[in-house]
């Protein structure tokens, strides 16, 4: 800036002097100008006035010019300025720029010393893995060195075997050798073990039989009723069929008036309302009033007494049994048994025994016996609601007792009777056995064996009428039906439209109550002979 300012003042000095000589010279102009007019004979007045003009406007052309001198020294001081200030600038870019390029040098410089740091640290971690790599090599040779060294003296020790230790050693050999003859006699023991367990079996079931004699007796639900003569079928359907139409809706079963003579049979899965249906008709018939307000008058008065009939016989039940804080809902269920057969077996009956049936067989086991009586008294009650819900009566019985906080064991007993679940206590199995006993007995259930089996052949050939299905079983007594198809023809997703149409043409095809269980299995063999 200094030098700046000396350059500034060197220009204003050198304009200066110019303005000087330039104003001298106009200046000696005027003068000889004067003379001259004072030599050609002009008047010394008018020569000063003229005088005095020119000197006026020669100083007035001095100082325009001396300002325009003066307008133009400063612009280009100006410009010289402006040109050295930018020569500045562009100096100190070029030190920024210097500056820049030797910081990055200095980075570049630190992370080589970095990386050349690092690279010295994992040699000397391999270095140090290296030396201990080597000693382990070492003190597992020398670990070997003395292995074979102990080796070497057990065998000199073994050459001088006592005539103890020579026996010791020769019975080791002489039990690897037999050891295939040990597990001849182990097993041996375990079927002797086995056989006895059966033999104890037959007795406990013998010995259950034998204390519970009760009477062996058959029913069949009431599914007709007898009328006095034929002409009351026409009185019972009434004009346009209002009295049978107002039967059926009152009790929600289906009365069929054929040409059976005497019978009236009435059909429904319910067999509560079955029995409210027929004795309703009984009175209806005894009566001889027949029509629809009577009719709905009757049945609401047998549907009440059916209720309360249900309810004592319930309370009866578990009276007889001697349980002990039974919900009313389940002793309710329980009473609705007493009008649900099961191959003419009475379902409550066939409670009552499986019941007493495993008490005995859990006292004989000593395990709890009322526990165990609990188990069997309850294991069928899913069958008092299996027409209204959709399931076997396993599981409707199980979710039912679980809503009216009945234990666990109770539970899995119920739901597991027919092996549906996995057992998880001892009670479960003793329920089977005990149905098992109780179904088994002579004279317990009756079925004509023509109805059973053209139950099982319909199903097993629905079944079979499916394209692929190579065999089909009915098991369960006919609650599940098994079907075998051929890998080769049918693929997995293919398997599972087949078991859904079977279930529902059976659905469509056959009358059942609660469920029946579509199982289709797909197996795919490979097969190849060694020779």
């Amino acid at each position: 800036m200094s030098m700046n300012r000396a350059l500034l003042l060197a220009e204003v000095g050198n304009a200066t002097a110019t303005i000087l000589a330039v104003g001298g010279l106009v200046v000696g102009a005027a003068l000889g100008f004067l003379l001259l007019r004072l030599i050609v004979g002009r008047s010394l007045g008018e020569a000063k006035a003229e005088a005095a003009q020119i000197v006026e406007r020669a100083k007035a052309d001095a100082q325009t010019s001396a300002e325009k001198i003066r307008l133009q020294a400063d612009r280009e001081a100006l410009e010289r300025k402006e040109k050295g200030e930018a020569e500045i600038e562009q100096a100190r870019n070029e030190v920024r720029d210097q500056e820049r390029r030797l910081s990055k040098r200095e980075d570049l410089v630190t992370r080589r010393e970095e990386t050349l740091d690092e690279k010295d640290r994992a040699h000397e971690k391999a270095q140090n893995a290296l030396r201990e790599r080597e000693a382990q090599i070492a003190e597992r040779t020398k670990q070997a060195d003395t292995l074979v060294e102990e080796q070497r003296r057990k065998l000199h020790q073994i050459a001088d075997l006592s005539k103890e230790q020579a026996r010791e050693e020769l019975l080791l050999r002489a039990e690897d050798e037999n050891r295939a003859e040990v597990g001849k006699v182990v097993r041996r023991i375990n079927e002797q073990a086995e056989e006895q367990a059966k033999e104890k079996s037959r007795e406990i079931l013998l010995m259950a039989i034998q204390r519970f004699a009760s009477e062996v007796t058959s029913e069949s639900t009431v599914r007709s009723v007898e009328i006095p003569s034929d002409d009351l079928k026409g009185r019972i359907i009434g004009r346009e069929g209002r009295n049978i139409r107002a039967i059926e809706k009152a009790t929600g079963v289906d009365i069929i008036v054929d040409d059976t003579p005497g019978v009236i049979v009435v059909s429904c899965f319910d067999k509560v309302r079955q029995a409210i249906a027929v004795e309703a008709l009984n009175r209806l018939i005894a009566d001889g009033r027949m029509h629809p307000a009577r009719i709905e008058e009757v049945v609401r008065k047998v549907t009440d007494e059916m209720a309360e009939r249900v309810t004592k016989i319930g309370k009866d039940a578990v009276l007889e049994v001697d349980l002990r804080a039974v919900h009313p809902k389940i002793s309710e269920a329980m009473g609705k048994l007493h009008f649900r057969t099961s191959y003419a077996q009475n379902v409550l009956r066939h409670s009552i025994e499986v019941a007493y049936f495993c008490q005995i067989i859990a006292d004989q086991l000593g395990l709890d016996g009322r526990l165990a009586k609990r188990c069997g008294f309850l294991h069928d009650i899913g069958k008092a609601m299996d027409h209204e819900m959709e399931g076997g009566h396993p599981k409707i019985g199980m979710d039912f007792a679980r809503q009216y906080g009945e234990k666990e064991a109770v539970l899995n007993a119920i739901g597991g009777h027919h092996g549906d679940i996995p057992a998880t206590t001892f009670y479960t199995p003793i329920v089977m056995a005990a149905d098992a006993v109780s179904s088994a007995r002579p004279g317990a259930r009756r079925e004509s064996m023509e109805r059973y089996v053209q139950r099982l052949n319909d199903l097993q050939d629905i079944a079979l009428a499916f394209r692929g299905v190579t065999e089909a079983y009915a098991i369960q007594a006919g609650r599940e039906v098994r079907v075998m198809i051929d890998a080769a023809r049918i693929g997995d997703d293919e398997a599972y439209l087949i078991a859904h149409k079977i279930a529902k043409r059976v659905s469509e095809e056959m009358t059942f109550p609660g469920e029946i269980k579509v199982t289709v299995l797909r197996e795919t063999r490979a097969i190849e002979i060694a020779r």
